[in-house]
């Protein structure tokens, strides 16, 4: 059975004011919507979007919006703390191998940025699938053409 984010226990939950730094970001995300669910497009056709993060400790990818189908892979396991779209802070651990999938709806969607609260690097693995409810986001140019190189 594939399991999904509402199957994964939230370690801590916290509907408390953001930061403004934080704040500021999503509200920029929210009118230039961020298709880079990864921080490296490792490979595209005209079915998936292959992506991977990788973050040293204290580091943090920014909003981005999910609005295909997909899953992620925890590759190293670790903490993390994400802000989402209505509004929660939460945090997580992620084990080696776990995975999830989501699914969304015409019109659904998720943002969320994602911090590494560990001491060692995180990594994940993203496949989006285009053929989803939505259409895919346009990639900026610079995102294909390093996937390419």
């Amino acid at each position: 059975m594939a399991l999904t984010m509402l199957d994964k226990a939230v370690e801590k939950k916290d509907k408390s004011q953001w930061p403004a730094e934080i704040a500021a970001e999503f509200e920029r995300e929210a009118k230039n919507p961020n298709p880079c669910v990864g921080s490296m497009l490792l490979s595209e056709n005209e079915r998936t979007r292959v992506w991977m993060i990788r973050l040293a400790p204290g580091e943090r990818i920014g909003f981005h919006r999910h609005v295909l189908d997909y899953f992620w892979t925890s590759v190293s396991g670790g903490r993390g703390r994400q802000h989402v779209h209505d509004g929660t802070t939460v945090e997580y651990t992620y084990q080696p191998g776990e995975t999830r999938h989501e699914t969304y709806g015409a019109g659904q969607f998720k943002v969320h940025d994602l911090e590494n609260l560990g001491d060692r690097e995180m990594v994940f693995m993203t496949v989006e699938f285009k053929d989803s409810a939505n259409k895919p986001m346009t990639l900026p140019a610079h995102v294909r053409a390093s996937a390419a190189a």
